[in-house]
């Protein structure tokens, strides 16, 4: 009987491999990586090698999607044969992003987003209110100069047009300056496929993204999906009419009282283990705060290599077709350099305290245009001495809050997903969203409006909103009601990203030490530091 099993065992076994060995290969090998034996696994697409297996698997499917859709297409009906230039721009793309993750990973990102960011919006709202109160003056010749020509005039800069037309030349060159920089010189040196791979980000950033997050109405339909959705829509149902009670309760009950005593108690011991645990929750992240020591002076030398000096990486062979794992190199400056995935990076170590909260709250208060209220700038002075008093710990607080909740690798596996569930949603660019029509759009800016009253309620109202709480409202939506102003914004916003990733860009005297010359511009007055990025990033060199 062992001797009849024991074939049909062996089949079984068979099947198994049979079945396991014929899984289909995944897009990305199938396009990106023809000659790869099946089964194998792909190679690493970042230099970390703390970066786990599912963001390196998404960002390769992101990465074939994109190559199909915007090269395939049409290198298709140039040949049907070649094979290879879909893996060559792989190698590219490839050494672009693990040197782009090395400068990433050794660039302290909490000066931009909490300095030059909230300086920048707060430049914008002024400007923008001061050349909408100069329309119907004189400085416009009676109404004759529209209002995006006068904020052009405060703001001028290169690469956009008093219409608000970007110029594609300019970050035409910018882009070839950042593959400059990430590729070795005989990676760089063939023109055709540094230049495809330039042309691809340059039509996704200038031609499609920026133009559209720059229109008014997807800035506040944006807002409106983050408050979520109103109140009002669950009290709009009907509520449940209970039948009339024919029994009377003039006589005391002591089943009704016994509910409500049962009821006080449960609500009591609700708000008490609310309370224990934001306390623990509190403690915690204090305690956490705390142990992120500053950097000795050695840890300072070590994690700043590409502040001094930049060494070209190495980068794969081009005559092997294939990508390989990161090489010493890539090891030794991923290691260097402060993990995503671990340690959170320091404050600027040139910096006794960035005073990180104080731009934020100047960008608040002239959102809400709070210096025009006694009352809410008594507020808002007494949030600012409470926060120049813990100015130490408020700063590593902010970049702990940073650096464990919006730059983390859970929440950049999250954004390629959705990124890549609405670019893709069937594996091909999806049709093209219509934008709303004119009395859409006057829809959404009334539902915002209405959406941000409700947010304040209803006995502080008159105190932080003023006594015409409509108009302060929306006096905050609209220095963004213009798609030619805010495209002025997109374009500092990222510049100063371009500068703080790649500071040699900037003009000569900011170069090698940009976070240092903001620093000090901020610490000198607070207020006009903002021209002088808009100097600097608008004279970015080729």
């Amino acid at each position: 009987m062992s001797g009849n099993l024991r074939p049909r065992s062996t089949h079984s076994n068979s099947f198994t491999s049979n079945t396991t060995k014929q899984q289909p290969a995944t897009l990305a090998k199938r396009l990106l990586f023809p000659h790869l034996p099946p089964g194998s696994d792909l190679p690493p697409l970042f230099a970390s090698p703390t970066c786990s297996p599912e963001l390196n698997a998404e960002a390769y499917d992101f990465l074939a999607l994109a190559l199909r859709a915007f090269v395939n297409t049409w290198w298709t009906k140039v040949t049907r044969y070649d094979k290879e230039l879909l893996p060559e721009i792989t190698i590219v793309l490839t050494t672009v992003l693990r040197t782009l993750e090395t400068r990433l990973l050794s660039t302290d990102f909490s000066l931009f987003m909490f300095s030059v960011v909230p300086a920048l919006i707060t430049q914008h709202y002024r400007d923008y209110r001061h050349a909408a109160s100069k329309v119907s003056t004189s400085y416009a010749m009676g109404g004759a100069v529209p209002l995006p020509l006068l904020f052009h005039q405060m703001q001028p800069h290169v690469a956009i047009s008093p219409e608000g037309k970007i110029d594609e030349e300019y970050f035409r060159q910018a882009f070839d300056h950042v593959l400059r920089s990430c590729l070795p010189p005989q990676d760089y040196a063939p023109e055709a496929e540094r230049f495809i791979v330039r042309e691809i980000i340059l039509k996704v950033l200038v031609k499609d993204v920026i133009p559209r997050v720059t229109q008014p109405w997807f800035i506040q339909r944006t807002i409106l999906d983050l408050l979520g959705p109103s109140p009002d829509a669950e009290s709009d149902k009907p509520p449940n009419v209970l039948p009339p009670s024919h029994t009377h309760h003039a006589h005391f009950s002591f089943h009704s009282l016994l509910v409500f005593f049962l009821s006080a108690v449960q609500s009591i011991s609700g708000m008490g283990l609310a309370l224990v645990q934001t306390y623990k929750q509190t403690l915690s992240t204090i305690k956490l705060v705390n142990h992120s020591a500053r950097p000795t002076a050695t840890q300072r030398q070590a994690s700043e290599p590409w502040r001094k000096a930049r060494p070209d990486p190495v980068s794969p062979t081009r005559s092997a077709r294939s990508i390989s794992p990161p090489l010493s190199s890539y090891a030794s400056a991923a290691s260097s350099t402060l993990s995503l995935h671990a340690d959170i990076p320091p404050p600027n170590p040139q910096l006794s305290s960035s005073h990180y909260a104080r731009e934020p709250l100047t960008m608040i208060s002239e959102l809400f245009t709070m210096h025009e209220r006694f009352a809410t700038s008594a507020v808002m002075h007494t949030l600012c001495m409470i926060c120049a008093a813990t100015t130490p710990f408020m700063d590593r607080l902010l970049t702990h809050l940073l650096y464990t909740r919006i730059l983390c690798a859970s929440y950049m596996l999250f954004v390629l997903r959705l990124s890549k569930r609405t670019l893709f949603p069937n594996g091909y660019p999806g049709p093209p969203p219509i934008d709303p029509t004119p009395e859409e759009q006057t829809i959404i800016h009334q539902q915002l409006l209405r959406r941000l009253r409700e947010q304040v309620p209803a006995f502080l109202a008159p105190v932080l909103l003023g006594s015409s709480p409509e108009r302060t409202v929306e006096g905050i939506i609209s220095p963004l009601g213009d798609a030619a102003c805010n495209a002025h914004l997109a374009v500092f916003i990222m510049d100063a990203l371009l500068l703080s990733i790649f500071p040699e860009m900037g003009v000569e005297g900011s170069a090698g030490n940009a976070d240092v010359d903001v620093a000090e511009r901020l610490d000198d007055d607070g207020k006009d530091w903002t021209p002088g990025i808009s100097r600097t990033t608008s004279m970015m060199t080729p």
